[in-house]
């Protein structure tokens, strides 16, 4: 085939395309219309459709025209297909000044060079000149060049990007016109596809700067697809179908072998259409609309949102990320206490400019997330949607799972808060609960003594107040060893004031234990059993020892605190067995604070008097500090969490 054919060719398809193209994009301006409001058509993109169009079909029909050998060529035609090239650049320029701003000098200026040159090519036609008018053709050419510097001088605020797909558009067309407005003989066809093909690349500037989203999956993967197929089916032409039906033109000529080489080139296109088809999602989605990976945005999310413990955090993480990757400028999120306004929606409910996802909770309050005024003109698609979708189940699905969870450490909480007061409760019986005999017998001592001994009277008294003071006054749940043995000392030097000589104390804690710390009163009711149990029935008296030490219980280290007496046994142990009051607290707290680690045991002998032996673990040094179990600090860090979010 030689050039002239080729040329020929290019513009017959090219002008094809381009009919196709436009056609396209204006149905689809009108048919996803806004459906109410003065702006409810795009109008510059209906204009580029229409420009693209009269062009287009202008060319078209001379070039049909010049192949059945007329020559009667309407100049009007000629004369309105030149004119609708020249507004082109005219929307160019318009529509890189109306990303955000207000038309300036220089769209009016395009639009006034525009108009200038189609007046020239009508005057050409109808005082029967030369159409197209080739000083409108230059005079456009000059003018798009500087129309190109001006765009990349005044548009100072705009990417490198932009303008350079907006100046390379540009002087595309210069070259066109420049092309156009000498001798327009068809002589090459890569001169032709610049010559005549220069609409293509000025539409795709205006789609691809301002309204890159409107017709992302309906125009752009189409034309694109469309475009590569014309270019696969044109280089099979040139490459393999011309050479071999040349080559076969030197031999008997044989239509059906020629008709039978062009089926197969149809079918081996028809065959590589899907990958063509992939290419131009990739290209559309990757390359020029820089979509993100939806699926990686979903897993991205999910794992984020899982390490989040607030709701409100969850919906702003959610809300800010997908403002991002759709590039909303306005995105945020609001409650509702009522679902059933929402039943009449979708979990994505959108419109051209805005779009709001439903957040499903399981119970009230729900939530909403709203995107708008998205960028360059963008509409959610299915790819969008189907990814909103999922990311409203999964942030509904984590927002149960912290409702859950603040529930189930709402009731842990509480039901340890509960178990502290019980303990309280249990602290302040047992204040209350010491003998009254104790008094009885120690306001008795301290009459007698009045009367005998008013000295020992006084001090007694004073023990007796500061015994009194102490246990009354003490509100901590634990005490040092040191400061609990200084009530049971006040309390042993009021009963030796009753006992007298009957009554002997021993008492041996060594310096490295006075500083653990033990519930407070823990050996209070102890102690007074034993004087009570062990001395007060036996005539001859007694002795009571109070001792401690450290000892080791399957690696872990112990504190054991001894009370023994030397009474008897017999009496004291039926005491015990019947669990009084006193015991019971003691029983109760010590599994309150350490569980089963903490025990009291009561061994009896008639011989030897009996000895109650607490055992309780060393973690009691830290519990005044952290008197709390694993869950009890996750309700603390969730009641932090929740006052840092209501700051």
């Amino acid at each position: 085939m030689n050039s002239l054919n080729a040329a020929l060719l290019v513009n017959l398809l090219g002008f094809t395309i381009g009919v196709a193209l436009y056609a396209m994009l204006a149905a689809m301006v009108v048919r996803h219309r806004k459906p109410s409001g003065p702006n409810g058509l795009n109008l510059l993109l209906l204009t580029t459709a229409f420009l693209g169009l009269i062009w287009n079909l202008g060319e078209f029909f001379v070039l049909l025209q010049n192949d059945f050998g007329s020559d009667q060529i309407s100049p009007l035609i000629v004369a309105a297909s030149y004119s609708a090239l020249g507004f082109l650049p005219s929307v160019v320029v318009h529509s890189s000044q109306n990303d955000g701003e207000k038309a300036t000098w220089l769209a009016y200026g395009a639009y006034g060079l525009s108009t200038f040159a189609s007046v020239l090519h009508f005057h050409a036609a109808f005082t029967a000149q030369l159409t197209p008018s080739d000083l409108a053709l230059q005079t456009l050419t000059f003018g798009s060049i500087t129309l190109a510097a001006g765009l990349l001088f005044f548009n100072f605020r705009q990417t490198v990007e932009k303008k350079a797909i907006w100046a390379t558009s540009l002087l595309i067309f210069a070259v066109s016109a420049l092309h156009l407005s000498g001798d327009r003989a068809e002589n090459s066809w890569l001169v032709e596809l610049v010559a005549h093909q220069s609409s293509l690349p000025l539409a795709l500037a205006i789609l691809y700067q301002n309204y890159r989203f409107a017709f992302a999956d309906l125009f752009l993967k189409r034309a694109i697809s469309l475009i590569l197929l014309t270019l696969v089916a044109f280089g099979l032409y040139l490459a393999v179908a011309a050479p071999l039906l040349r080559y076969h033109e030197t031999h008997d000529r044989n239509d059906v072998q020629a008709v039978s080489l062009i089926l197969t080139l149809w079918i081996a296109t028809a065959l590589i259409y899907p990958a063509i088809h992939r290419l131009a999602i990739w290209l559309v989605d990757k390359v020029i609309l820089q979509r993100a990976d939806y699926g990686k945005v979903e897993r991205e999310l999910a794992l984020k949102i899982e390490k989040i413990d607030s709701v409100e955090e969850v919906l702003t993480t959610m809300t800010d990320r997908l403002g991002s990757v759709l590039t909303a400028n306005e995105a945020g999120w609001d409650e509702s206490l009522d679902r059933d306004t929402e039943t009449k929606f979708e979990l994505v409910d959108f419109s051209p400019d805005s779009a709001r996802v439903f957040i499903p909770t399981a119970e009230p309050p729900f939530f909403r997330i709203h995107l708008s005024e998205f960028h360059g003109g963008r509409r959610l698609l299915s790819d969008e949607t189907a990814m909103l979708e999922s990311v409203s189940l999964n942030t509904a699905r984590r927002i149960d799972a912290l409702r859950v969870s603040h529930e189930r450490f709402e009731q842990a909480f509480r039901e340890q808060e509960f178990s502290k007061l019980a303990a309280e409760a249990q602290l302040t019986a047992l204040r209350s609960q010491i003998n009254p005999h104790f008094l009885f017998n120690a306001l008795t001592t301290i009459g007698y003594l009045i009367q005998t001994s008013p000295d020992k009277a006084f001090q007694t008294l004073l023990q007796l107040t500061k015994l009194l003071r102490g246990v009354l006054s003490t509100a901590a749940e634990f005490s040092t060893l040191a400061e609990e043995m200084k009530l049971i000392e006040s309390y042993l030097d009021i009963e030796r004031a009753r006992f007298e000589e009957r009554l002997k104390v021993t008492i041996h804690i060594p310096k490295e234990v006075e500083g653990v710390r033990i519930p407070s009163l823990i050996l209070q009711p102890l102690v007074e059993n034993a004087v009570k149990h062990g001395i007060s029935e036996n005539k001859a008296g007694g002795e009571v020892c109070i001792s401690a030490e450290l000892t080791q219980r399957n690696g872990e280290a112990f504190l054991r605190l001894r009370i023994s007496d030397t009474g008897p046994g017999r009496i004291l142990r039926k005491v015990f067995d019947s669990d009084g009051v006193g015991l019971r607290n003691v029983r109760a707290r010590l599994n309150t604070y350490f569980g089963g680690k903490g025990t009291v045991n009561i061994d009896s002998d008639p011989r030897n008097g009996t000895q109650a032996v607490i055992e309780m673990p060393l973690e009691a040094q830290t519990i005044p500090q952290e008197y709390r179990s694993e869950s009890d600090l996750q309700v603390n860090k969730y009641e932090q969490t929740s006052s840092d979010n209501r700051r």
